[in-house]
């Protein structure tokens, strides 16, 4: 049998899993300059399958090479990361209105085991930080996947889900938004378990035109 190539491919997920964390907690920051020698030496691994793990967030639109500069982590302007927002509130505002009429009861109960389990956090206790790491632990994700609509689902998790998961996390570390954020997902889990769609989609809205609103006012005056 040959081991070779399932040993590999296993390693490039380790070193993709590590570098998506780092960004997704803000290790490395948007813009932050990538070194492969850096990363490579910190990691305790050979090149090649750093670099095939960099292809991957690549491709993920989480690490972007320029001509002469090298690879960083990808990074929005403020105002496009403002367009972006705007419209995903107005996308999951509507994936939450059907989430509310197709989830099943299964469904329900998963969703709540995930609210509690975000709730037990240290971090978001402390108000120090809100990280949903996997997509199945993504809050948004399981809500968006529950709308039951692919062609929403496709918009909403498409190739800059990754990053803007980036700038949500980011945004909850900051003046104690991490427990704002998790009252608000109570608010919507709320909604979703009485199959109430107008509430849900209402409570969607204001959580994600909170969250925009907060994370743009803090990179505008950080960047003034």
């Amino acid at each position: 049998m040959d081991i070779q190539p399932i040993e590999a491919k296993s390693l490039v997920d380790v070193i993709t899993k590590e570098i998506e964390t780092a960004i997704f907690n803000g290790t490395l920051e948007p813009g932050a300059k990538v070194s492969e020698q850096g990363l490579a030496r910190q990691l305790g691994v050979s090149r090649g399958p750093l670099r095939e793990a960099l292809r991957r967030l690549e491709g993920r639109k989480l690490i972007e090479r320029t001509t002469n500069i090298g690879a960083r982590v990808a990074k929005l302007s403020v105002d496009d990361l403002e367009n972006l927002l705007v419209i995903r509130e107005a996308l999951e505002g509507m994936a939450a209105r059907l989430a509310a009429q197709n989830m099943t009861e299964k469904e329900r109960e998963t969703l709540t085991a995930l609210i509690t389990a975000h709730g037990e956090q240290e971090s978001v206790r402390s108000g120090t930080g809100y990280l949903q790491e996997q997509p199945d632990f993504d809050f948004h994700f399981f809500i968006i996947r529950a709308a039951k609509n692919e062609r929403l689902e496709a918009m909403l998790c498409g190739e800059l889900y990754d990053l803007l998961r980036a700038y949500r996390y980011k945004s909850s570390t900051l003046d104690g938004r991490a427990r704002n954020a998790f009252a608000e997902h109570e608010a919507i889990v709320k909604a979703l378990i009485e199959s109430d769609a107008d509430a849900a989609e209402a409570a969607m809205r204001l959580h994600l035109s909170t969250a925009r609103q907060h994370i743009v006012s803090q990179m505008r005056a950080e960047r003034i």
